[in-house]
């Protein structure tokens, strides 16, 4: 009988706090601090039915709700809370079962029990604080942004930048720009990427920036679209309101040579990728040919080879920068290559076992001005595009020529690829691709299929774009790198 009561208070104490005090306490101040506790973990209940029901009817409303970082640290409080009173309950009820009647073997039984029940009722509680607390820090210092901006012409439009901030480079220049143009109703989206050695770039008329340059970003060779970034974090008077001036001078440059408004940029630094991987054990990639560790001003230390290959975040951010014998489009797909292999591996389990490492390589990884109260807009379309068909538009030579793109041209090809997507939208997401329009892909919305989109082509017809030289001829298509044909990411490298 004694052995029966132990096991009924210690188990009541963990599925109801506080419950085996109510029934078992003699003493008046135990039984109402049961009773706190009780009518507290019924309260915890009740609002975890009522996020439930919340959560079938209305999602973003409960994502939005742990967006505030106030939120996430109160909860992060409570679980660490829990974390010490638990147990203390847990001791208090095999105190309660007074179980020194009961024979040796019986009382280790319930004493074994008892221990067991107060690491697991610590620990669990502590490690979900700790992790919430990561989530709150996350979002300060990675969403912190109050400036939201509204969808224009039923679309999110959002800068995706490489960062690469090397040790033989001066600033942040992004290796790869990319415009996600996305259905604010339905999450189609479609993917527009721009050469990073685009020249002449344009600002948006009456911009401070095009007041400063009236002709546009040219100066030759130096100025290329993605050294706009450091230029504009030199000279933040003329991005006034904004906490990242270069970030905000590279989404009014997009904006101008797109013709679409610019929303949000999300940048993923190249060098604290390197954290980000190591934190989720690495990534697996099939590699097509070796990739040199050094090259340039740094010895060669070394080659990544062909085949499948682990790599950890050193080796992941050498396969992702090297330039030794290969053009910047080859690099850009190896990049975007690992980005895809990110995302195929990490998977809710991942995420949860790593979450304090990946939170504070986040905070190093990723900066933009998207708000916190955005995210749950954002994920629901991140959901939704899962099931249509990304369309995709490459400016690469020699749809292009980088040094003297036709803006006009860009716009055209730009407006046709929104209309596309608009069309398609009743398509399913693992139809064949038509072949409608030049430069332009469309894929399931994978990841491989993401990355495999940007690189291949579909033709109509249209011509590279180019512009009249002053003498009237064309120019013939330079032999550096911005010469180069597109490259296929499937040629490259997949995610394993």
């Amino acid at each position: 009988m004694g052995f029966r009561r132990a096991l009924t208070l210690l188990g009541l104490t963990v599925v109801a706090p506080g419950s085996a005090q109510v029934i078992a306490g003699t003493e008046g101040r135990r039984r109402l601090i049961g009773s706190m506790v009780l009518r507290a973990w019924a309260g915890f209940l009740a609002v975890l039915i009522l996020l439930a029901i919340g959560w079938l009817i209305h999602r973003e409303f409960v994502l939005s709700i742990f967006t505030h970082q106030s939120v996430l640290r109160g909860l992060a409080v409570l679980l660490i809370v829990a974390g010490a009173g638990w147990p203390l309950l847990i001791i208090d009820a095999w105190r309660l079962a007074d179980v020194r009647p009961l024979p040796l073997r019986s009382r280790r039984q319930i004493a074994l029990l008892a221990i067991v029940m107060v690491i697991v009722t610590c620990a669990l509680p502590i490690a979900a604080g700790r992790r919430v607390w990561a989530g709150a820090e996350l979002l300060g210092g990675v969403f912190g942004s109050h400036r939201k901006s509204e969808a224009v012409d039923g679309r999110y439009n959002v800068l995706l930048l490489d960062g690469d901030a090397g040790p033989d480079r001066v600033g942040t220049r992004p290796d790869s720009v990319n415009l996600a143009s996305i259905d604010e109703k339905t999450g189609r989206t479609a993917l527009i990427s721009l050469p990073r050695n685009l020249q002449n770039v344009p600002f948006p008329m009456g911009s401070l920036a095009a007041q400063a340059q009236p002709n546009g970003w040219a100066c030759g060779d130096k100025c290329l679209l993605n050294a706009i970034y450091q230029w504009g974090s030199e000279n933040p008077r003329y991005f006034p309101g904004v906490q990242d001036s270069g970030a905000e001078a590279m989404k009014q440059a997009v904006q101008a040579v797109t013709g679409l408004k610019v929303n949000y940029y999300a940048m993923i630094d190249l060098q604290g990728f390197r954290s980000m991987i190591d934190a989720v054990g690495g990534i697996d990639l099939i590699v097509a040919s070796k990739v040199p560790i050094g090259g340039g001003t740094s010895p060669i230390k070394g080659y990544i080879k062909p085949g499948k290959r682990h790599l950890n975040g050193f080796r992941a951010l050498w396969y992702g920068r090297s330039r030794e014998g290969s053009s910047d489009y080859e690099r850009m797909a190896r990049q975007r290559c690992v980005m895809t292999a990110m995302v195929n591996q990490l998977d809710p389990a991942t995420l949860l076992t790593n979450f304090q490492q990946i939170a504070a390589a986040g905070e190093q990884v990723v900066s933009t001005d998207i708000p916190a109260s955005e995210l749950p807009t954002f994920l629901r379309l991140a959901q939704q595009a899962k099931n249509h068909r990304i369309e995709s538009l490459q400016f690469v030579p020699p749809l292009i020529v980088p040094h003297h793109p036709d803006y006009r041209v860009i716009r055209q090809q730009v407006a046709a690829l929104i209309t596309a997507s608009d069309q398609d939208a009743d398509a399913p997401a693992d139809a064949p691709a038509p072949t409608t329009s030049a430069g332009v892909t469309s894929a399931a919305a994978t990841p491989d299929a993401t990355a495999a989109t940007a690189a291949t082509k579909r033709s109509t017809g249209a011509t590279a774009a180019t512009k009249p030289s002053p003498d009237g001829s064309t120019p013939a298509a330079s032999t550096g790198p911005e010469s180069a044909p597109a490259v296929d990411v499937r040629q490259v490298c997949k995610a394993a």
